[in-house]
This record gives structure tokens, C-alpha cells and sequence, in this order.
């Protein structure tokens, strides 16, 4: 475990140096888009944070590839070189893909077809779903391994991608749920093989905590850059990479060895990468239904987001970002509980978590009704009713009626309303 520290160190330390000089290159060049109708940010802000995490992440593996001689153990991993390659490779044109995008908005088509082609280095390369440990089912044949492997990675990406929408959000959630993941693999790893604590899945993850927290400082509201499409899609494809790489080679009957008293750690190779994902794939679900039945793409943007609707509902900034945090944690945490007896533990944090960040999430909503309530009750022209007249809702109404409308009296009939594409007189 303590090389797998020193290389999330190693990770986070390249890549906050390299936030730094590439934050300083691109306000110097002026390498930063328009402010869009949709962003929450207010000033122009460089959104090339994904080569800093790409280059700390480079670093990382090729310092853990130099380690491999000195470690035996470590030297597995990196004894079938092909799956390396593959990565690096995928991960670099998913930067470059994202770079271009970031600088001049490239159509979802064309995103789309490269998040594609850069799984399916990966999958070709071996890096599959070769089966799902659910009774010991195998998946079919190798195209159908490789079908379900692109499709999982480009579902993952785009989740991760749909939820970069506030400051330190997608820095933090991956911090979280890479930091649950990487104590899984190694306990997992401890289990089954006690002499090689090691796994391709737990180095991925080690130096995406790393990464991850190198970025996060230059991201944290007020973010003085974006990690932008090249970032977070980087960090969905290596999260991706590193669940498949346990869940789709994992041998249900290993996990017997684990002297469990029923089959649940068999089915946490499954259910963690879902925890650990589901506010993304949740936000992401939510935003593909609600296109389709608008009739519009389901990549096309807009500011409907999950993280923008807990902001509509009078969240600040930082609490939302916060409340991102504690569904990822208390769903990540809860579910890699199970991997311990006695299971209560987790079905006790899983049920005390749950209601306290559904507490945190609307409570904005108590706390409005109780101002609309305090206004509506206030004594016109008293202080009280000045301060919350914002909250009263037929004040409001009546501040929104359009301009030259006004209400007839009671004894006169009202005057025919203009034609709409006629000036009124």
C-alpha cells in the first residue's frame, strides 16, 4: 500500500506543477473560450486542465514502469505491455480530442466517434469484460466482450463529462470514489493473493487519486482553470479502465476463498463501479431522456444538469459541490462496507447516510416555504415584510406582469386586447 501512495504523491505533485505552468501559458496566449449561456462562471477561464492531468498521470505510470525492476511484484503488471500501451494510447487521443473541443467546440458527432475509437484500443488490446461474476457467466464470445466493454467506457466518460459543470466537482467525485475503489483493490488483491498486493486496476487508480488532488487546488471555487472535456473524459476513460479491468477478469469462485459468510463479496466487483459512478450515470440518464423527448440530441447542451437544478433550488456553489461529494461518499463507502462482516455496518451507514444528504439536498426547500410563509404574514410596510418580500409569491406575480397590462375594474368591461404583431397605441 505504501507504493501505491508514493505513486498517487508522485501523480498529484507533477500534475499541480503542471496545472501551474499550463494555467500561466494559457492566460498568457489567451487559450480560453467564450463564456457560454449555460456556464456558472463569470470570467474567462482556461480549460486545458486535462493536459496537466494527463502529463502528472504519464509521469506517475512511467515512474511506476521504472519501480517495476526493483518490485517483483510491481513487475507483473508491467510484464504484458500491451494493455499499457493501449491506455496511453486511448488516453492520448481522448486528450487530444478534448484539447481541440475545448479550444473550438467540436460537434457531438465527431466527439463521439473518438471516445469510440479510443475504447476500442483498449478493449482490442485486452483490456475486456471476459465475464460478469453472476453465477459464473461468461460473456458469449469475443465480439460480444468487446461490444459490451466500448459501450461501457463511452458510457462512463460521458457520465463523468456531464457532470463538469461547477468548480472541484468532477476533481472531487473522482477523489472520492478512485480513493473507495483503490481500498477495494487492494483488499481484494490481499485476499486472493496474499504475496502480490498489486493489480493494473490499483495503480489506475492510485494515480488518478493523485492526479485528481494535484488538479483540484486550481480548480476549487473560484476555479482559475477548467479541467475541461479533455479532463473529465480522461478521468472517465482510466476510471472505466480500472473497474473492468477487476470486474471483467475477476473469478466468482476466488472470492469464495474469502471465508465470507454468504455470496455478497462476489457481487461487489459489480455493484462498487456502479456506486462509485452512480450520481454521474444518474445526472447523465436524466439528461438523455430529457433531450430525447424535447427531440434533441441526447450530447446537445443545456442547463438542466443536476448540479445546475441544486443551484436553481438556492444552493450556493460550494454546497452543492459539497452535497455532489456525500452521495458519492456515503454510496461508495457504503457499498465496499459490505466487503467486511458484520453486513448491518453497511446497511446502518448505507440508511444514516441516505437521509442525511437528502436532509442537506432539500433543505433549501424548507427553508424557502418557511420564508414565504414569514412574508406572507408580515404587516405591510414593516420592516419584516421589506426583507422578505422577495419571498412573497403574489408580490412576485404581480412584479411580472407585463408592462401596459393592467386589471380592469370590477364595473368596466376590459378594452379589447391588441393585435400581437401590432404596437399598442
Amino acid at each position: 500500500m505504501t507504493l501505491l501512495l508514493v505513486l498517487a504523491l508522485i501523480s498529484a505533485v507533477i500534475t499541480f506543477g503542471m496545472s501551474v505552468v499550463v494555467y500561466k501559458l494559457a492566460m498568457r496566449y489567451k487559450l480560453y473560450p467564450t463564456i457560454r449561456e449555460r456556464d456558472v462562471h463569470t470570467r474567462p477561464t482556461p480549460r486545458l486542465g486535462g493536459v496537466a492531468i494527463f502529463l502528472g498521470i504519464l509521469v506517475a505510470l512511467g515512474v511506476s514502469w521504472a519501480l517495476s525492476s526493483q518490485f517483483g511484484v510491481l513487475g507483473l503488471i508491467f510484464s504484458d505491455m500491451g494493455p499499457i500501451f493501449a491506455i496511453l494510447g486511448a488516453a492520448l487521443l481522448i486528450v487530444i480530442l478534448g484539447v481541440v473541443d475545448d479550444l473550438w467546440d467540436l460537434d457531438w458527432m465527431t466527439k463521439l466517434a473518438g471516445q469510440f475509437v479510443a475504447a476500442g484500443l483498449v478493449a482490442w488490446l485486452g483490456v475486456q469484460i471476459y465475464s460478469l461474476p453472476i453465477n459464473g457467466l461468461t460473456v458469449g464470445s469475443p465480439i460480444m466482450s468487446i461490444i459490451i466493454t466500448l459501450f461501457a467506457i463511452v458510457l462512463v466518460m460521458n457520465a463523468i463529462n456531464f457532470i463538469d459543470g461547477l468548480d472541484g466537482l468532477v476533481a472531487g467525485v473522482a477523489l472520492i470514489a478512485n480513493g473507495t475503489f483503490l481500498i477495494y483493490t487492494y483488499l481484494l488483491q490481499r485476499e486472493i493473493s496474499p504475496q502480490n498486493y498489486f493489480s493494473l486496476a490499483g495503480v489506475i487508480a492510485a494515480i488518478l487519486v493523485g492526479a485528481c488532488a494535484g488538479f483540484l487546488p486550481l480548480n476549487w471555487h473560484p476555479a482559475k482553470m477548467f479541467m475541461g472535456d479533455a479532463g473529465a473524459l480522461l478521468i472517465g476513460l482510466l476510471m472505466a479502465t480500472s473497474a473492468i479491468s477487476v470486474t471483467g477478469t475477476i473469478n466468482p469462485e476466488a472470492l469464495q476463498t474469502l471465508g465470507k459468510s454468504s455470496l455478497v463479496p462476489a457481487f461487489i466487483p459489480i455493484i462498487l463501479p456502479f456506486a462509485v459512478l452512480v450520481v454521474p450515470l444518474l445526472d447523465f440518464g436524466l439528461a438523455v431522456i430529457r433531450r430525447l423527448r424535447a427531440g434533441k440530441s441526447p450530447f446537445s447542451a443545456d442547463r438542466k444538469h443536476l448540479h445546475h437544478r441544486l443551484l436553481d433550488m438556492g444552493h450556493t456553489h460550494l454546497h452543492a459541490v459539497l452535497i455532489f461529494y456525500a452521495w458519492t461518499a456515503v454510496l461508495s463507502i457504503g457499498c465496499l462496507l459490505f466487503f467486511f462482516d458484520p453486513y448491518w455496518m453497511a446497511i446502518v451507514f448505507l440508511a444514516v447516510g441516505l437521509v442525511v444528504c437528502t436532509a442537506f439536498t432539500l433543505a433549501p426547500l424548507s427553508r424557502r416555504k418557511a420564508n414565504e410563509a414569514v412574508a406572507e404574514l408580515a404587516p405591510a410596510g414593516s420592516e419584516e415584510a421589506r426583507e422578505t418580500a422577495r419571498f412573497d409569491q403574489l408580490d412576485v406575480a404581480s412584479e411580472q406582469t407585463p408592462v401596459g397590462v393592467r386589471q380592469a375594474a370590477p364595473s368596466a368591461p376590459a378594452a379589447p386586447a391588441a393585435p400581437a404583431d401590432k404596437e399598442t397605441p
